[in-house]
């Protein structure tokens, strides 16, 4: 079993940066992580994934250019920098857990799931 653990999550204004991290317990090896969001009344869209080596990333149209995802495997643990923010980037940020795809962009590409972290961008 798998449990992700997200923190960084908070209120900040439009062009402010936000660090978000995400701690994953449990059998990750050879796992992709990543990131979901989901705006008050939206369905869950993809932000951006990282294989386990670090040699793939892919990201959402929408965020590319200003969010940038890293991990560091020794602490097993996935980071979202988000420079550039926008009042369209509030959401409830997810982080999952998954098989490598650069085309895994899918709620259901991904098996687990942590509870989800809050940023606020107000204008």
């Amino acid at each position: 079993q798998v449990q992700l653990i997200e923190s960084g999550g908070g209120a900040v204004q439009t062009g402010d940066s936000l660090a978000l991290s995400c701690l994953a317990l449990g059998r990750t090896a050879n796992y992709a992580m990543g990131w979901f969001r989901q705006a008050s009344g939206q369905e869950r869209e993809f932000v951006s994934a990282i294989s386990y080596s670090g040699s793939g990333t892919s990201y959402a149209d929408s965020v590319k250019g200003r969010f940038t995802i890293s991990k560091d495997n020794i602490k097993n643990t996935a980071y979202l920098q988000m420079n550039s923010l926008k009042p369209e980037d509030t959401a409830v940020y997810y982080c999952v857990v998954g098989p490598w795809s650069a085309g895994a962009v899918r709620v259901s590409d991904y098996p687990y799931w942590g509870q989800g972290t809050q940023v606020t961008v107000s204008s």
